[in-house]
């Protein structure tokens, strides 16, 4: 039977790299929610997430923190020890901690406990902590959205792949914001004190072909306005050709395919489809806990 040749090959493994089974199924109960106790544990860590970053938020405001700044502090220093355990153990049990490390959900568990050790030398670090927030991304995994986190892989991948094009793209743009910022210069620093210089020109040009439009320096002149109006005009094909460049690689996407929550211990990466056995990025076996070791059982 298939789930039990998934097993057998799974212990091997274990064997191997003399991997204990507690680590294994500490590995699937925090960086998982395909189990209870995994989604007791991501359910728990949410709820942790967003208290803490309630604490952070009302200790900005004067009149709370003057009337419960100690309360403040000692439930800060309650969740970042919380959020330190769980950091390292995550560490621990995972094949290549230097990889989840550098990993993006790596880098903000890092930066979410990092501000508090740093205020004990540098006053104000705390308010940083709001970038725990992120951390609240889990959410799609932990519910079973996962198709969410699909789409967004398709959406980067997309944007990886019209990379080039948008590069030379912006390098266009570039091109054009200092043809008309000089223009303007010609036409308008005679008679117009905001067209001083060059630079200042072409940050108009910036900001009026992005369609900010600050109107903080505006011309004068009939054909300064006339150059105006044309820049105007013209960024709405800024903003309508990186649209088509990405839209049209997103349409090239693969269709939906239902994804699980299970993530491999090698090399960290998630958005696995429910049939998988395997880690589609190195290979390496998933989680024998995983839908598929037992759908033909």
């Amino acid at each position: 039977m298939r789930g039990d040749k998934f097993r057998e090959a799974r212990r091997q493994k274990i064997k191997e790299l003399n991997f204990s089974p507690r680590r294994e199924r500490l590995h699937e109960i925090i960086f998982e929610a395909d189990t209870k106790l995994g989604k007791w544990f991501d359910e728990a860590l949410l709820v942790m997430i967003i208290m803490s970053v309630v604490v952070v938020m009302l200790e900005t405001v004067q009149s709370y923190d003057d009337q419960y700044h100690q309360l403040f502090v000692f439930l800060e220093w309650v969740f970042t020890i919380f959020f330190t355990i769980e950091y390292i153990t995550r560490l621990y049990v995972v094949y290549n901690p230097k990889k989840y490390a550098l990993s993006f959900y790596g880098i903000v568990d890092l930066l979410s406990i990092l501000p508090t050790y740093i205020s004990l030398f540098l006053v104000g670090a705390q308010s940083l902590l709001v970038i725990r927030a992120l951390r609240l991304l889990r959410v799609f995994r932990i519910f079973k959205l996962g198709n969410y986190l699909k789409q967004g892989r398709v959406l980067g991948d997309a944007l990886k792949t019209s990379k080039d094009k948008i590069i030379v793209f912006l390098f266009a743009v570039l091109i054009m914001v200092c043809i008309f910022g000089s223009i303007m210069y010609l036409v308008e620093h005679n008679g117009n004190d905001q067209f001083d210089n060059i630079p200042r020109s072409v940050y108009w040009a910036i900001v009026t072909l992005t369609t900010v439009g600050y109107g903080d320096i505006s011309p004068n002149t009939p054909l300064g306005q006339f150059i105006a109006a044309i820049v105007m005009v013209m960024g709405y094909a800024v903003i309508a050709v990186p649209t088509g460049i990405v839209g049209s690689e997103l349409m090239k996407a693969d269709k939906n395919e239902e994804v699980s929550t299970q993530a491999c211990k090698f090399c960290m990466e998630e958005s696995h489809v429910v049939s998988a056995i395997y880690c589609h990025q190195c290979g390496k076996l998933l989680n024998e806990h995983s839908p598929s070791a037992h759908q033909d059982e």
